[in-house]
This record gives C-alpha cells, sequence and structure tokens, in this order.
C-alpha cells in the first residue's frame, strides 16, 4: 500500500457471508459493551464522524492519523475504529490545517470514524491493560487507580533485564528501562501516557509498572520507590485493544475488520 508513513497490515479478519449492519446498530452496541457512560474522558467517545450507514467492512488503527484515513480509503474501509480519534479537550476547535485534511478524507469517501478512549483502556475483555497483560502472562488481575483503568497482578518471577527483553520481542520495541534491585512477582500497567499512575502502582505493592511514556519524575519516583518502571512506547503498548475489539466485533455480527498499524516510534 502506498502512504507517507511505513504500515503494517494484518490481514483481514473474514466471515463467511458477510452480512451489513448499520452505523447505528454499531455504534450502540460498541458504545453499550465499552460502557461509555461510566468515564470522564477527554474526547467524545463513540461516533465522532458520520459516513455511510450501511457497515461491512471497518479498519481498526490506534490513531486517526492522516496514513491510516489514507490506508482505510485504499482498504475500501465503511468505518474506521481507532483508540485516538478527534475534538479533544483544549484543542482548538476550527476545522482547518491537519485537523481539516483528515475530516475531508473521511467525508470525501463516506467513512464512519468511531473512537473510543479511556472506556477502551479499561475493558475488562478487550481493553488495552488487560490484552496488554494477557499477552504477559499476568495472574489474578484486579484494576486500580484513576477510574480503575490500570490493572495489576502476578507474574511468574522474572528479573528486570529479562522482562525488558520480553517486552521488546512482544511489541517490537525496546523499552527504556528504569532499573532496580528486586525480582519482578508483581506487575502493573497503564498502558499511554500514564506515566503519573506509578505513584498508584507503588502503592498497591508493584515491583514493576509498565506505562507507554516516561517525563522527568517518573524517574525519581521510580528510584526512590525502589521499583521498576518500563516505558514501552504510547502507541506500542496501544496496539492491542483496536485488535480485540475488531476481532470481536467481527465474531459477533459476521462482518470484516481489519487492523492496519502505522509505525510510531513514540
Amino acid at each position: 500500500m502506498s502512504t507517507k508513513h511505513a504500515a503494517t497490515k494484518h490481514a483481514a479478519t473474514k466471515h463467511a457471508g458477510i452480512k451489513p449492519l448499520t452505523i447505528k446498530q454499531l455504534v450502540n452496541y460498541c458504545n453499550d459493551y465499552l460502557q461509555i457512560d461510566q468515564f470522564s474522558d477527554y474526547c467524545p467517545n463513540g461516533l465522532q464522524l458520520q459516513g455511510k450507514n450501511q457497515i461491512r467492512k471497518i479498519v481498526t488503527g490506534v490513531s486517526a492519523t492522516q496514513a491510516l484515513i489514507d490506508a482505510a480509503v485504499i482498504n475500501k474501509a465503511d468505518a474506521l475504529l481507532v483508540h485516538h480519534g478527534f475534538f479533544w479537550k483544549g484543542e482548538n476547535p476550527v476545522l482547518t490545517g491537519m485537523k481539516y485534511r483528515r475530516i475531508k478524507a473521511l467525508m470525501k469517501h463516506n467513512i464512519n470514524l468511531l473512537a473510543y478512549h479511556l472506556p477502551l483502556d479499561a475493558h475488562r475483555q478487550v481493553g488495552n491493560n488487560v490484552q496488554l497483560a494477557n499477552a504477559l502472562n499476568i495472574k489474578k488481575l484486579h484494576r486500580f487507580g484513576n477510574q480503575q483503568i490500570s490493572v495489576i497482578g502476578s507474574i511468574k518471577s522474572i528479573s528486570g533485564k529479562n522482562l525488558a527483553q520480553k517486552l521488546d520481542k512482544l511489541l517490537h520495541r525496546n523499552p527504556l528501562h528504569i532499573d532496580c534491585n528486586r525480582e519482578i512477582k508483581k506487575l502493573a500497567i497503564c498502558t499511554g501516557a500514564a506515566q503519573s499512575y506509578i505513584q498508584d502502582a507503588v502503592e498497591q505493592g508493584a515491583d514493576a509498572f509498565i506505562s507507554g511514556e516516561i517525563s522527568e519524575n517518573t524517574v525519581h519516583i521510580a528510584r526512590e520507590n525502589n521499583i521498576h518502571y518500563f516505558a514501552a512506547g504510547h502507541h506500542a503498548t496501544e496496539r492491542f485493544g483496536v485488535q480485540a475489539l475488531g476481532q470481536h466485533l467481527t465474531e459477533k455480527f459476521a462482518i470484516a475488520s481489519e487492523f492496519i498499524d502505522i509505525d510510531n516510534p513514540v
């Protein structure tokens, strides 16, 4: 495919005898399944831009960038489902420049845009945090912290160095690791820009905390509390939720879904 940024296409999840559903049915189901009313978020969750009424194919991806929108057009998507959509709090509301070009492309090709932020982080089955925890074989999970988004559980004893290698292999990204001298048996996760939740992880008795990004003070908090911290990439840690949600929708409604990964080093 031709985009300005490298993109990885995961083979479309297909179902024999694809049956279209309406965008209203899709949105109502997702809103209810992800329990969007339970969250105080920084953006609107659900349908952000209306397109065609009948949905046969969904393209999923982490962020609604121009490259992903272009890929959705090429792959003849009826709907684009993302974790990071548009209309964030504090964002300039005018439709000019980059935002105008993105929205124009979606409207020109009659593609619906659905976005789910905190509800997709927190969900117990398809959420980013649960999905990453499952991939790392974390057991006895429970949620904690702000809006009960983060997860913590038990893991077979592992060194910080070995967990860093495991994350590198899983996420295809070498994490920034703030090391300490303890074995990891209790591991906490909050994907994306959740580095400030490290203090909550400390209070939960975690030996290590995985998030996406890191701030200057995160280093001091980790060192002074003798806890491992892994900044494993905002984009890299949040690939899981939209893929799991897309697969769930395919199984539920017999529509096609395809995850397209637009490379992002952050």
